[in-house]
């Protein structure tokens, strides 16, 4: 029976952390639309701030990012002082003084920055908005640059959550994808950010890597959990050489199949709730006594191009090349080439490249593949009169959606849907159906297991 649905089921779908997803955006979408968009921004309203960094020491060869591999730092240096250009600039375009809520550091590696410069950020950042006194201040963290002086403006600064690569344990599979980082290295990190009170502790694992099994992914599940993180966010690798060049140097020969990633996306899931852990979506997992878990039993997680978050604000603002904004008009990206941003930042110019207005149409759309992705259900009569509008008019998806019910994906109660466990690895699979965007035929997106 799996081996049929990973056949039927098993498509190149987006993840679904926007709708419509990032392969739409167009150029329609510029600078002028962007700072149209920002003056019309609601001051009462709470923004989330996100900034890329777009620097590594060393590439891994299974990264989906936009990085570049530096070994020297006068180039990171040089990036930090456009990006706080880059932040005078936004906060130049928008109406008022705005509160922030969110605030999170992502890449590349942001641990490569010098403690002073992430000082000198985060005091651009509180020079011209208002930081809440329970904001959220997170940083993506790679065991391997992550060092003490960043530590200590981390705590200097309030952080509060770290998000460390842990990918796997296993010595094989780390070699074979270039990111050899041994546990005793990722467990003396997370015991330095206890030591300076930052104990908000996310770890990412991956399954479909190299010379994985299901058994060295117990042990890497069973190591992880002895560093007691708060949330784990579980990733299926996605092996797009046509895209991302480096991962030809990846032993293709040696990636599981389907229906291996199925069995290695089970048994992290069920290893996981065995030692305590609450399910949440598709591939986070949290303390049932976490916030995020705690936000999903209310019905208020939410999801955006970080994963699945608590972060309610209903504008991110990203800044640095390819970073993306979500805005209640739509969505824009800064361009991703790294001297094109420069320059454009340092002229003055909000350095967008492309992006999406959205209508009313895919803010319905958009809050029924939300609800799926976060809660693994939906009332679509509900969401649509919260709209305004009829669910008669999602008669073609709900029949599409109710022929999935043979297969045991979904059950369906009227127009309430409602994934069951076994299929909460396909929940993209069941999202697709009220995707309008979406071309099967797309190379560009990943295996939905």
């Amino acid at each position: 029976m799996k081996n049929a649905l990973h056949e039927k089921y098993d498509l190149r779908l987006p993840r679904y952390t926007s709708y419509p997803t990032a392969p739409h955006f167009t150029p329609t979408v510029n600078g002028e639309v962007y700072r149209r968009w920002l003056a019309d921004l609601d001051p009462a309203q709470p923004l989330s701030l996100y900034f890329h960094v777009p620097y590594c020491e060393e590439m891994c060869w299974f990264c989906g990012c936009n990085t570049k591999i530096t070994k020297h730092y006068a180039p990171v240096g040089s990036y930090v002082e456009v990006l706080r250009t880059e932040i005078g600039n936004v906060i130049a375009a928008l109406p008022g003084r705005y509160q922030v809520s969110h605030i999170h550091f992502g890449g590349g590696s942001p641990t490569i920055m010098k403690g002073d410069d992430l000082r000198a950020i985060m005091d651009n950042i509180r020079a011209g908005y208002d930081v809440l006194p329970d904001a959220e201040i997170a940083i993506e963290m790679d065991p391997r640059t992550a060092n003490r002086d960043l530590m200590d403006a981390m705590r200097d600064c309030g952080f509060t959550r770290s998000s460390i690569g842990i990918q796997d344990f296993n010595p094989v599979v780390q070699k074979s994808v270039n990111r050899v980082q041994p546990f005793e290295m990722v467990a003396q990190v997370i015991a330095d950010l206890r030591a300076r009170k930052m104990t908000g502790i996310n770890v990412d694992l991956m399954y479909g890597l190299p010379y994985q099994t299901t058994e060295t992914l117990i042990e890497t599940v069973d190591q992880t959990v002895t560093l007691n993180p708060d949330r784990l966010s579980v990733f299926g690798y996605a092996h797009v050489p046509w895209m991302k060049k480096h991962q030809n140097l990846i032993p293709e020969h040696a990636l599981p199949g389907t229906t291996e990633r199925w069995a290695q996306y089970e048994t992290i899931q069920k290893r996981l709730c065995e030692h305590g852990y609450v399910a949440i979506g598709l591939d986070h997992f949290a303390r049932a006594d976490d916030a995020m878990a705690i936000a999903m039993q209310a019905g208020l997680l939410h999801r955006n191009f970080q994963g699945y978050t608590t972060d309610r604000a209903e504008a991110l603002i990203g800044m640095g090349p390819s970073a993306i904004s979500s805005l209640p008009q739509g969505y824009a990206q800064n361009d991703p080439a790294l001297g094109r941003w420069k320059r454009a930042v340092v002229d003055g110019v909000l350095a967008i490249e492309k992006g999406i207005a959205i209508d009313n149409e895919d803010r319905l759309r958009r809050d029924i593949i939300n609800e799926l992705m976060c809660h693994l259900s939906v009332d679509v009569a509900d969401i649509c009169q919260q709209h305004g509008t009829s669910p008669d008019r999602f008669t073609p998806e709900m029949d599409r959606i109710r022929a999935m019910m043979v297969d045991g994906i979904v059950k369906v109660n009227d127009a309430n849907i409602t994934i069951t466990e076994s299929g909460r690895p396909l929940v993209r699979a069941v999202c697709a159906a009220f995707d309008t965007y979406l071309n099967h035929a797309h190379g560009r997106h990943s295996q939905a297991v």
